[in-house]
C-alpha cells in the first residue's frame, strides 16, 4: 500500500536540507511513495511581498529586486547540490522563473486572488523541480507531477474547493500503478479551465491528506522539525509535553482553535478512510512521533493550551435597543463568511453580539466598516486569546494570574480566555 510522505518547508529550506531527504526516502523504497514538497523555507512569505509590488506600478525597483533574490537563493541552493552536473535543474528552474515573472504582468490587473494563486504556486513549482531532480541525481528514480493537473478545484482562489470525483480518477491513472518515486506540490490546484488555485495558507498537509485518500493510502508522514504534536507551543511554553496518541477529533479541535501544526482541512479526508497520520522529526526519525488515529481515549490525557495573538475583539449591538436575534446574527456571521473571516471566539447577549477575530486588516477593516452602517460597533485591539483543551482543576486561574480577563467561554472539554497582549508574557509555564 502507499505512503504518502510531506516535507515542509523547513525540511528543504537550503542544500544541505534537501540533502536530508535522501535516506528517508531511500528507507522506504519498499513501498509505495507520493512526496508532496512545500516551497523552500520562507519563499511563500517572499512571493507574498513580490505580489504586493507587482500590483503597485511604482514599486518596479522593489520588484525587480525581490525575484532577482528569490531567483539567488534557489540557485545557490542548486550550485551547492549539483555543481557543474549535467543533470541539474538550473535551465528548467530559469524558465519557471521567467513564467512567475510573465504571470506579474499578465495578472496586474486581475482581482487579487486570482493574481495570488497563478504566482505563489511558483514556489512549489520550483522547489519540487529542485528535489526531484536531486533524488535522480542519487540514483532514486523520481516522477515530477504537476499538482495543477491532478488536484482539480473549484476557482476559489485562495481557498479552493476540492472536486473529489475528478481528482481521485486523475491522480489514480498517473500515480497508482508507478513503481518509482512520485513527488509533486503541496498546497497548489488548478481549475478546468487551467488556472492555478491554492488551498490555503499551509494547505500542503492537506495536499498530503487528498493524495492518501484518493489512493486509500496506508499512512501519512508529515516530517517536521519537531518530534510530533506538544500540547503548547514549545517556543513559548517552557515546560510543554509531547502528545503521543490522539484522534483524529482532537486535532481537529487544536487546529481550529489555533494550535499551527496541522492544516484543519487535513482530518477529514483520513478519517474518511481511517488512514492514521504520523508526525515525525527529519532531523531525529528514530524519535517517537505523535500518531493521529480514530482511538479517542488518549485526547484528555494532557491538557494543551493554544494561543492566538494579534486579536481583535469586536462588540455589535442594535442602534434602535432591540434584541440581537437570530435575524440579526445570522446577518452579523454572514458578514464574516463573506469577509473570509473566522471567529476564533463568540459571545452574545440580549443586545451584544461580541467575536474575536485575527487582526487581518484587508479583510477586517471592511469588515467593520460594513457593520458601522447597520449597528453600533466597539472594538479592541492587540489581544491574546489563550485556548485550553481538557484543562485540570485551577489551571485556568493559574496561567490568569496577574492578567485581567476581557472575555471568557467554556464547556465541558474546551476554555477560553482573552487578555491584553501587553499583560502576557513572552514565556509562559504550564501549571504542574
Amino acid at each position: 500500500m502507499t505512503t504518502v510522505f510531506k516535507f515542509g518547508g523547513a525540511s528543504i529550506k537550503d542544500a544541505d536540507a534537501i540533502r536530508q531527504l535522501t535516506p528517508l526516502i531511500e528507507a522506504h523504497q519498499d513501498r509505495p511513495l507520493v512526496v508532496v514538497v512545500s516551497a523552500m523555507g520562507k519563499t511563500t512569505n517572499k512571493l507574498e511581498a513580490l505580489l504586493a509590488a507587482a500590483r503597485d506600478e511604482s514599486r518596479t525597483d522593489e520588484y525587480r529586486q525581490c525575484l532577482d533574490s528569490l531567483q539567488t537563493e534557489h540557485s545557490e541552493a542548486m550550485e551547492a547540490l549539483f555543481g557543474d552536473a549535467d543533470d541539474s535543474p538550473s535551465e528548467r528552474v530559469r524558465a519557471l522563473f521567467d513564467e512567475l515573472d510573465a504571470q506579474h504582468r499578465k495578472h496586474r490587473q486581475s482581482a487579487y486572488a486570482k493574481h495570488y494563486d497563478q504566482t505563489v504556486c511558483y514556489g512549489e513549482l520550483i522547489s519540487t523541480t529542485i528535489v526531484a531532480a536531486w533524488l535522480n541525481h542519487q540514483g532514486i528514480a523520481t516522477d515530477w507531477h504537476d499538482a495543477r493537473e491532478l488536484v482539480r478545484t473549484d476557482s476559489c482562489h485562495q481557498a479552493a474547493n476540492i472536486d473529489w470525483h475528478t481528482t481521485a480518477e486523475t491522480i489514480r491513472e498517473r500515480i497508482a500503478q508507478s513503481e518509482r518515486v512520485n513527488l509533486t506540490q503541496g498546497f497548489v490546484g488548478g481549475t478546468e479551465e487551467g488556472d492555478a488555485t491554492t488551498l490555503g495558507r499551509e494547505g500542503s498537509d492537506f495536499s498530503a491528506a487528498i493524495f492518501a485518500h484518493c489512493l486509500d493510502a496506508q499512512e501519512v508522514v508529515i516530517w517536521k522539525d519537531v518530534t510530533g504534536l506538544f500540547n503548547a507551543d514549545p517556543r513559548r511554553f517552557d515546560n510543554a509535553v509531547q502528545l503521543e496518541r490522539i484522534s483524529y477529533a482532537e486535532a481537529t479541535e487544536l487546529a481550529w482553535h489555533g494550535a499551527k501544526v496541522i492544516h484543519p482541512k487535513t482530518l477529514g479526508p483520513l478519517q474518511e478512510k481511517s488512514i492514521p497520520l504520523i508526525v515525525r522529526s527529519f532531523e531525529t526519525p528514530d524519535a517517537a512521533p505523535t500518531i493521529i488515529e480514530a482511538e479517542r481515549r488518549f485526547d484528555g490525557d494532557v491538557a494543551s493550551c493554544i494561543l492566538r495573538e494579534n486579536q481583535v475583539w469586536v462588540e455589535v449591538r442594535p442602534r434602535d435597543f432591540s434584541f440581537m436575534d437570530e435575524p440579526r446574527q445570522h446577518d452579523i456571521l454572514g458578514r464574516l463568511v463573506e469577509a473570509g473571516m473566522h471567529a476564533n471566539l463568540v459571545d452574545s447577549g440580549a443586545m451584544r453580539f461580541v467575536f474575536c477575530l485575527d487582526d487581518k486588516p484587508e479583510r477586517l477593516e471592511p469588515l467593520i466598516e460594513s457593520l458601522k452602517k447597520d449597528y453600533e460597533v466597539t472594538r479592541q485591539n492587540e489581544l491574546t486569546l489563550l485556548t485550553v483543551r481538557h484543562p485540570r482543576q485551577g489551571m485556568l486561574d493559574a496561567l490568569s494570574e496577574g492578567r485581567e480577563t476581557l472575555a471568557e467561554r467554556r464547556n465541558d472539554t474546551t476554555a477560553q480566555r482573552l487578555f491584553r497582549s501587553r499583560e502576557c508574557p513572552d514565556t509562559w509555564r504550564l501549571p504542574e
